[in-house]
């Protein structure tokens, strides 16, 4: 009789047990924050990642790519560290295998222009040259790497560990006349980085400058810009694809109405950061640009809760200069868990010619979040 007893004691007490926090609630569970610091006085092109160990790691350049670092979650940022000579070509990626750091500079000339990657195996301290062959893709071109957001290591899947980054056909030049052959695509090595095949065109020309994230379900997102529509659709506005296969084949094209394309007074379009909150069960996706219908100022981050096929929240991050932008996630069990970053261009008015250096913003849920109802979006 005393032994059933103590059978329904320790049953009563595991019914009993509180429920632990849910990842969504982690995130939910800070103050609203937000602050900016500026990070970089001259030159432009953002990519910006966490490291393994929670440093994170920015580069930055249109003529001396250099990378900056923050190991207490972005308080304090350590001094500029060459990387090479060359436009910083984006694609900033994080091996979660081995650690390792990959960036990409091309030289000598804006792209189509000769690829130089480097790799850091410290975190983002130190960057040393690294071999590596890229495949053409199946219509026999090699892609370039400017301007594009970081890249992903994928997590899920039949392709899991697979390293992948969007990339770009520039044709001949960055010319208007050539704009008709420009397309998206990515990049992306299953041995760590060595050998890159790429991916088939994005589903669009005139398509470039992109950003990839996965999904809960293994599928990947894909969101670009355009600067050229060839079928007679709305170039003001971000495309959207899907794949199924890892990345190597795109589908399902789509025009994300709620996401503009850089300033809305031309087709040119504006590079965007992109990322996914790492909430499982959910598809928070988090996206930067301009809500502008003149100049590149208005810099505002959107948030969807349905893998982006809508964005029912937006704020506000800065009304100046805002142009080409890069977002990352923070790291649990690290300085920089619970956190949000966005490094941008900056400038001192809205002239879409004026520079004055990278602004970073760390800022959290809560903070983009403030006085709304989470539930209505969950549902």
């Amino acid at each position: 009789m005393k032994s059933k007893s103590l059978l329904f004691l320790f049953i009563l007490s595991i019914g009993c047990t509180s429920p632990s926090p849910s990842q969504m609630d982690e995130w939910l569970k800070n103050t609203p924050f937000f602050e900016t610091q500026k990070i970089f006085e001259d030159e432009r092109f953002p990519n910006l990642v966490v490291a393994k160990d929670g440093s994170i790691v920015a580069t930055w350049g249109k003529e001396n790519c250099v990378s900056r670092r923050s190991k207490d979650g972005g308080v304090t940022w350590e001094a500029p560290v060459s990387i090479d000579q060359g436009i910083n070509g984006g694609g900033l990626t994080v091996d979660e295998n081995s650690g390792n750091i990959f960036t990409f500079v091309e030289k000598d000339r804006h792209p189509p222009a000769p690829i130089v990657c480097y790799i850091s195996k410290d975190n983002g301290q130190s960057w040393q040259s690294h071999p590596i062959l890229i495949q053409p893709d199946k219509k026999g071109n090699l892609p370039s790497m400017h301007m594009n957001e970081h890249g992903i290591t994928l997590k899920k899947g039949p392709y899991k560990g697979r390293l992948i980054r969007a990339s770009r056909y520039y044709s001949q030049a960055n010319e208007h006349k050539y704009w008709p052959e420009h397309y998206s695509n990515a990049i992306y090595s299953d041995d760590g980085g060595k050998i890159w095949h790429t991916s088939d065109p994005f589903p669009a020309l005139g398509t470039g400058e992109a950003a990839i994230v996965e999904l809960d379900n293994g599928t990947l997102y894909f969101n670009s810009r355009r600067h050229l529509s060839t079928e007679g659709l709305n170039p003001r506005v971000r495309y959207t694809a899907y794949s199924s296969d890892g990345g190597q084949t795109w589908s399902n094209l789509q025009l994300s109405e709620e996401l503009p394309d850089g300033e809305q007074d031309r087709d040119y379009g504006l590079m965007a950061g992109l990322e996914r909150i790492p909430i499982d069960g959910h598809d928070l996706l988090i996206f930067s640009n301009i809500e502008s219908q003149k100049g590149r100022k208005n810099g505002t981050v959107w948030l969807s809760f349905d893998g982006g096929k809508s964005w029912p929240v937006k704020k506000l991050i800065d009304p100046m200069g805002f142009k080409y932008s890069s977002l990352t996630i923070g790291r649990k069990n690290t300085p920089s868990e619970g956190f949000i970053y966005l490094l941008y261009e900056t400038g001192l008015n809205d002239d879409i010619h004026a520079y004055n250096g990278a602004k970073i913003v760390r800022f959290n849920l809560s903070w983009l979040l403030e006085g709304k109802d989470i539930n209505q979006y969950l549902l």
